[in-house]
């Protein structure tokens, strides 16, 4: 009586969510269908190798939003369109950094200004510099002690996080807050150690931005062995830095998301996933985030050549303009809001295109629960973890309607090596960790679809 008890107590909790024999037999023409089939992998070849880098409102940009379009439609998309977006316009130009100490000569700097600084507009402004380690550290000087100074944030990226997603939200503020920190207290200029996990000399640029109502001011990032040697010079010498830098904000321009779905056989009712079209203007835009778009377009792919007869409309959008505004995502939130249109869940691929370790949840408890009972069917495929609870930051507006919304979570070691750097390259993608990625997403969009 106790083995019966014992089985039914297993069937029940193995079906009461949903998951069955077939969903395991489902997930195995998954994998196999994109391990060898897929598409991932060469596209992102294509994208990147014959267009390449694409900051929002370059050109190159505006060649990925109809390299977009026609991968959608090739994929077997229904339906396939263009939604319409304004977008910032920043520009790099030619930028240089120097230092000396005292009347010794000057010695170029490998640098990046930082996403949407303003630049020196072609002049050179130089001055002494002084460093802080910590915020804490800097709130200390009062603004005598800072007017007319480069400001140089030496905080480091924590190797103490397994997850280096936790090092970086720790060390973002530096980047994002430099410049009107400085600013305020009447700095020339910032200087920001690069929020990398890597001992080299790359530096790694971003977003940063500026309080309202105070004097916008460069900010540059350096790479950490650059910043480590400059920290020794500066324990036993005056150092003056000297930046010229054309960047700069040039406007705003009409842009486009591009959005393409498999109809719903049941209902209408929508299941995003999706990752974003633009990138950094420095290396490619490999991992960050052509890897998650190609992704996103192998999964409507895999339903159409399995013949997965969708119960709920799978919607692929391929966000603009998430590096350096977020644009396109919030544009897309408002229009889902004005439209009233039911959104069930949404993935977004945007953590690079490494071994995925599982999808990070952002929901109740009990979506959360129906999703952890699956666990049993992603394990062979090398997806364990459940536990994180964030999202891509395109999905936000979907997340703060109410939609229950994932991300997928890759091995993160190496991802800060290479982030918003000239090393993110097609080169650095391994094809197999590329395609394993892109059915951990086809399976869970599998089952939301099932089940939801």
């Amino acid at each position: 009586m106790k083995n019966i008890i014992s089985t039914a107590i297993l069937f029940f909790g193995f079906t009461a969510f949903g998951q069955t024999k077939e969903d395991s037999i489902q997930f195995s023409r998954i994998s196999i269908e994109i391990l060898n089939k897929g598409k991932s992998y060469n596209e992102l070849r294509d994208l990147t190798k014959n267009i390449g880098h694409r900051l929002s409102g370059s050109e190159a940009y505006e060649k990925s939003v109809k390299w977009a379009e026609q991968k959608l439609k090739e994929a077997g998309a229904d339906k396939v369109w263009l939604q319409e977006v304004m977008i910032p316009v920043w520009e790099r130009g030619k930028e240089s950094l120097k230092i000396k100490a005292g009347n010794g000569k000057w010695i170029s700097l490998k640098m990046l200004s930082l996403g949407n600084s303003e630049g020196t507009k072609g002049k050179d402004i130089s001055g002494d510099i002084i460093m802080v380690k910590s915020l804490a550290e800097y709130d200390k000087l009062t603004p005598d002690q800072v007017k007319d100074k480069i400001v140089f944030f030496n905080y480091p990226f924590s190797q103490s996080y397994v997850q280096t997603f936790h090092a970086y939200s720790d060390a973002a503020v530096y980047r994002s807050t430099a410049a009107s920190l400085t600013s305020k207290k009447g700095g020339k200029f910032a200087i920001v150690r690069s929020l990398s996990s890597a001992f080299d000399d790359v530096p790694h640029t971003g977003a940063m931005r500026y309080d309202k109502d105070i004097e916008k001011i460069p900010a540059v990032a350096i790479g950490n062995t650059t910043a480590d040697e400059l920290e020794s010079l500066l324990k036993s010498q005056k150092i003056i830095a000297k930046l010229n830098s054309n960047c700069g904000m040039k406007g705003e321009k009409l842009s486009h998301s591009v959005i393409g779905e498999i109809t719903g056989h049941k209902d209408r009712s929508v299941i995003v996933v999706g990752g974003h079209l633009d990138s950094w203007d420095v290396g490619e835009g490999a991992h960050d985030d052509g890897a998650g778009i190609v992704q996103s377009i192998e999964v409507l792919r895999t339903f159409k050549n399995l013949g997965i007869k969708n119960n709920h409309t799978i919607r692929v959008v391929c966000f603009a303009n998430e590096e350096n505004g977020v644009k396109g995502g919030q544009q897309y939130g408002k229009i889902v809001k004005e439209s009233n249109e039911k959104h069930l869940f949404a993935l977004e691929s945007d953590a690079g295109g490494f071994s995925p370790r599982g999808i990070a949840l952002e929901m109740d408890e009990a979506k959360i629960n129906q999703i952890k009972s699956w666990s049993s069917l992603f394990l062979p495929y090398g997806a364990y973890d459940f536990e994180g609870r964030y999202s891509g930051t395109d999905i936000y507006p979907l997340k703060d309607m109410g939609v229950p919304t994932a991300e997928l979570a890759p091995d993160s070691q190496r991802y800060f090596d290479i982030h918003h750097t000239e090393e993110d390259t097609f080169e650095k993608v391994n094809r197999r960790e590329l395609l394993l990625g892109a059915t951990i997403m086809t399976q869970m969009i599998y089952m939301i679809d099932k089940n939801w």
